[in-house]
């Protein structure tokens, strides 16, 4: 398995990968972030473009199987034409809540979801568009600030991929979970892509009565700095 990403959950990802006795064969992301996190034995590729190094992804890989884990970069056709099967896990409830997991949130929240989700996908030439393969919803409490409920999304993200994790290495092309029973999903009241557009326009919520609660970022601001700037 290959691991595509940054930063604690990636990292929590790739430790877990290793104390399940599954091989890791390469991480792949930026090169800050691999300079003192990765575990004996594992090697890691450091690049800006996953694009750029296909080659030598589709070469280390073992099982044809890539996460893609708190991961910013974009596979493009010179990673999607390698045959490599490519599984994002997502801080979001696809098809409703595409792009920055940080802004979508937000909006979610501002917008009165009850729920948000984890969601794992297959990788395919759009954003956040390819088929779903599991969802794990978790609530969003009336009173709780931003910071309470993306804690809570990212610990339910590292148990949708550990409950996916030995899914996924027995049957690399595993199908998913049985589609869900009819009824409202998380994401029933949201719908869109939610990036760098959507970032800038959170200003403009600013008298919403939700705002306040929504962008409370808490000890969270340090780590999304994009989104501590246009809140600022």
């Amino acid at each position: 398995m290959i691991f595509v990403g940054e930063g604690a959950l990636l990292w929590r990802a790739v430790r877990h990968t290793l104390d399940s006795g599954l091989p890791v064969d390469l991480v792949c992301g930026p090169a800050v972030d691999g300079a003192a996190a990765v575990p004996s034995g594992v090697r890691f590729l450091g690049t800006a473009d996953v694009n750029a190094v296909a080659g030598e992804l589709a070469a280390a890989c073992t099982d044809g199987l890539v996460w893609s884990v708190n991961n910013r970069m974009i596979f493009r056709a010179p990673v999607l034409s390698t045959g490599l099967r490519v599984l994002n896990v997502h801080h979001g409830p696809l098809p409703a809540y595409r792009g920055m997991p940080e802004v979508a949130l937000v909006y979610a929240m501002l917008g009165g979801e009850p729920e948000f989700a984890a969601t794992l996908h297959l990788v395919d030439e759009g954003i956040d568009t390819g088929p779903v393969l599991a969802s794990d919803p978790y609530p969003i409490g009336a009173e709780e600030p931003y910071h309470v409920v993306m804690r809570r999304g990212l610990q339910v993200c590292h148990r949708l991929f550990e409950r996916c994790l030995p899914l996924v290495a027995a049957d690399p092309d595993w199908p998913g979970d049985p589609a869900p029973s009819p009824g409202a999903s998380p994401g029933a009241r949201g719908g869109g892509y939610f990036g760098r557009t959507a970032l800038g326009r959170l200003p403009r919520y600013r008298k919403h009565p939700r705002f306040a609660r929504a962008t409370d970022l808490g000890f969270l601001a340090g780590y999304l700095p994009e989104l501590a700037e246009a809140l600022a």
